[in-house]
């Protein structure tokens, strides 16, 4: 850390340019990343550029560095943005929120995990276990999260699939007494279709590649990837992704978290299931669609613990209510193939949401009297999946690209009116700058 205190390149605050162009912002962001500074000020705010390589930039050492210190006391860098909210936090009990904004690939993931361990390393290493408790809880539920919320894509070989605003609670003395994560908008289309050279969920082929013969051989499994229509596009794709050895660490931080055994291969045969579902095909007989491969039905039917009858009927029909009359009427085969589909990704869908609310269980504020301890704070983090353009752009696509879009406008909209009023407060002539 010394040594880059004393070597900066170009300006580590952009507010410092003397002339503000596009190429002039860019050579100063080139040449600070050419150098190994990947981060760079705008005043309050830190630009990133993912350096797609591990840095020896967040140890214990770097985090000393920045503890209880100003903004810009230190080279620019992720963990002043993070003492700068706890301080804040702190100092006038009132809530912060850090967002992490960019494209997809930019490293928001990476950037929402190293502000939680900075915050987890900064509290009090105080003897009450509830507040290490906390601490380890936050952080082991970033890799199960990611496990079932996260995808490798083109940009990117860890890519969240969901929205994430996690909110991590704090007593008067500043300790983490607990958080809790609110998801949006799963890309739940993923389970049954990806782009080419993309995957589907991490957790498939983590199960698939890390699950013992037995766990396989109960779930009616195999380990061939390509086995599986769902997830046959990314089964021969290469990536830095170490699927056997993730899974043993996401059932390891789940049983820390507090699933059961029984909770963890119910998830398991959920996942089998919708592998197995994808799968199933239908064949017709006269206009009457049927199943073709009747033994995968008996398989789905065990691992969901229902009928056989029962999950043919959800596959060949569907329910339609008529006034006072509700009748069952036969899909075609277009229709049975849609249905299969959509009822893979409202179980996977379903799966994911229960896996969060589990989670808010263990880690949500419990048994704290504001009267007798003082109100406690938050400090927000939103993680929020970036904008991308495909060939073939979805529903859910366009959803989070206008999600991403409105975000930015927010936050330029916060920074313009912040330095508006600072630039009147302190008399400096200024043309204002309306805002939408």
């Amino acid at each position: 850390m010394a040594e880059q205190e004393s070597l900066e390149f170009g300006k580590a605050d952009f507010v410092l340019m003397d002339t503000v162009s596009m190429p002039e912002f860019m050579a100063n962001l080139r040449l600070r990343f050419e150098k190994g500074r990947i981060y760079t000020f705008i005043g309050e705010v830190v630009v990133s550029v993912n350096p797609y390589k591990s840095l020896n930039i967040y140890g214990r050492d770097t985090i000393e560095q920045y503890k209880g210190r100003e903004l810009y006391e230190r080279p620019p860098h992720l963990f002043a943005i993070a003492d700068a909210a706890y301080k804040a936090m702190k100092r006038r009990s009132k809530d912060t929120c850090i967002v992490i904004s960019g494209e997809s690939g930019a490293g928001k993931t990476e950037a929402s995990k190293y502000i939680m361990q900075y915050i987890a390393a900064i509290t009090n290493p105080s003897q009450r276990a509830e507040v290490e408790r906390v601490k380890n809880m936050l952080l082991k539920s970033n890799c199960v999260l990611e496990a079932f919320g996260n995808a490798k894509t083109n940009r990117n070989d860890n890519s969240s699939r969901f929205g994430k605003y996690m909110d991590i609670n704090f007593d008067f003395k500043g300790d983490p007494i607990g958080g809790h994560i609110n998801n949006y908008l799963l890309e739940k289309s993923r389970v049954i279709v990806q782009q080419p050279g993309e995957r589907s969920f991490h957790s498939f082929y983590q199960l698939l590649q890390g699950g013992s013969e037995q766990i396989l051989r109960s779930l009616h499994l195999q380990k061939s990837l390509s086995s599986y229509s769902y997830i046959h596009v990314g089964a021969q794709l290469k990536s830095s992704i170490n699927d056997a050895a993730e899974f043993k660490v996401v059932a390891d931080a789940m049983k820390v978290i507090g699933f059961k055994p029984e909770e963890i291969q119910t998830v398991y045969k959920i996942l089998a299931a919708i592998l197995h579902l994808g799968n199933l095909q239908f064949v017709v007989d006269g206009d009457t669609p049927l199943i073709e491969n009747g033994k995968v039905v008996s398989i789905i039917a065990e691992l969901l613990s229902t009928k056989t009858d029962m999950v043919e009927k959800a596959l060949l029909y569907r329910t339609v209510a008529t006034g006072r009359d509700i009748i069952d009427k036969q899909h075609t085969e277009q229709e049975a193939s849609y249905g299969r589909d959509a009822f893979a990704k409202a179980i996977y869908e379903r799966l994911f949401c229960w896996i969060v609310t589990r989670i808010n269980d263990v880690i949500e504020v419990k048994n704290y009297d504001t009267t007798i301890h003082g109100k406690n704070t938050v400090i927000g983090v939103l993680d929020i999946y970036g904008f991308e353009i495909f060939d073939n752009n979805s529903f859910e696509q366009f959803c989070i690209n206008y999600c991403n879009e409105k975000l930015q406008q927010l936050f330029i909209q916060l920074v313009l009116k912040q330095e508006q009023e600072e630039y009147q407060r302190e008399g400096i002539p200024w043309k204002h700058v309306g805002l939408l």
